[in-house]
């Protein structure tokens, strides 16, 4: 089969396209011709070693093993199964829920001993790949592209949804609202959770499909007032942030936050560390979340908010699988929104 896969930590130069033995699934697992991989950070940070501070970075402590295919929002075909999984899920269209883990229901994203697919299992970046039987779910739309936008992305999105508790009325402010999770918060705190959505972009000239997505306001963090832009057409603080960019918006996070708001972080593309002011937290009496991935429940209930149409695929770009270097190019660019997406198969 061909597969793009990593070498090492490093640049894009480190993606190679290669041809590789088709997996064969063992007991419990199926075979899946992919048809669609979304691009995440994830993989980008995973290949750049931006998880860790040494020559070992990754989701575990000793750090990927290369060389690795990456690639973790998958859609496909199960085409061949082993032994105890059910002969008539062959041909069935899933999408592949993206980590392993022996903690209990619940609690399954914050156990020990969770395992990533395109990090410590080989990924999407492929024509196949095996993946336990019992974490793929069915694709929810009759589109393979449009299904593999959401897998990592809307499960991160959903999950700090509802870690934040958000109520039908309250104000949510969004960064990075033009990505892949942010775009999808966008429309989960508006459609599903029934927030008020404060946005916050590069470029105003996507305004208006993020106000079709469910943002009641949309503001540039170019703006030399961002922090009186929020307060102004809020008309005062917001109840909760919702952020995936990290440093360059922490502090005007905290500031527009009222007392007993609540932050929650699931990325820092602007920055990963930063300085904070304990007295700005407990004066404020302010609570934190730090959040990645989610629960199966969780994912089953987005499964069903995308297959009713409360929430949409948003993408930017395709890509074939031999340009994943300038598709992890791509996505690093500013001024889009929604999702980049390497075709495979198409039908």
């Amino acid at each position: 089969m061909k597969a793009v896969q990593v070498n090492g930590y490093g640049g894009v130069e480190q993606l190679e396209v290669v041809e590789r033995p088709v997996p064969t699934p063992r007991a419990g697992e199926v075979l899946v011709e992919v048809k669609a991989c979304g691009i995440n950070n994830t993989e980008i940070w995973m290949r750049e070693g931006a998880y860790g501070t040494d020559d070992k970075s990754g989701w575990k402590p000793e750090g990927v093993q290369f060389p690795r295919v990456p690639g973790s929002d998958i859609s496909g075909r199960i085409i061949e199964v082993g032994s105890g999984v059910d002969p008539s899920r062959v041909g069935q269209d899933v999408v592949l829920f993206p980590f392993t883990s022996s903690g209990a229901d619940g609690t399954e994203h914050i156990s020990e001993d969770m395992s990533f697919i395109g990090s410590e299992y080989d990924g999407g970046y492929a024509e196949y790949v095996v993946w336990p039987a019992t974490l793929c779910y069915d694709m929810p739309l009759d589109d393979y592209v449009k299904s593999a936008v959401f897998s990592v992305s809307g499960l991160t999105a959903w999950h700090m949804n509802e870690q934040l508790q958000l109520q039908p009325g309250q104000t949510v402010l969004v960064t990075g609202a033009s990505g892949g999770v942010g775009s999808l918060n966008v429309q989960i705190a508006s459609r599903v959770f029934g927030a008020t959505v404060i946005a916050v972009v590069g470029d105003m000239k996507i305004e208006q499909e993020l106000k079709r997505l469910g943002a009641k306001y949309v503001v540039s963090y170019r703006s030399d007032q961002l922090t009186e832009d929020i307060l102004a057409v809020n008309s005062g603080p917001v109840d909760a942030v919702l952020d995936v960019v990290g440093d360059a918006l922490f502090k005007t996070a905290l500031v527009v936050l009222k007392n007993g708001g609540k932050f929650c972080i699931s990325g820092s593309a602007g920055g990963q560390q930063t300085n904070l002011d304990f007295r700005m937290l407990y004066l404020k009496h302010l609570t934190f979340y730090g959040s990645v991935l989610g629960t199966r429940d969780e994912f089953g209930r987005m499964l069903e908010a995308i297959a009713d149409g409360k929430l949409e695929p948003v993408i930017d770009r395709t890509f074939p699988l031999e340009e994943a270097a300038a598709a992890q190019s791509y996505f690093k660019e500013t001024g889009k929104l929604g999702k980049i997406v390497l075709i495979l198969k198409a039908d």
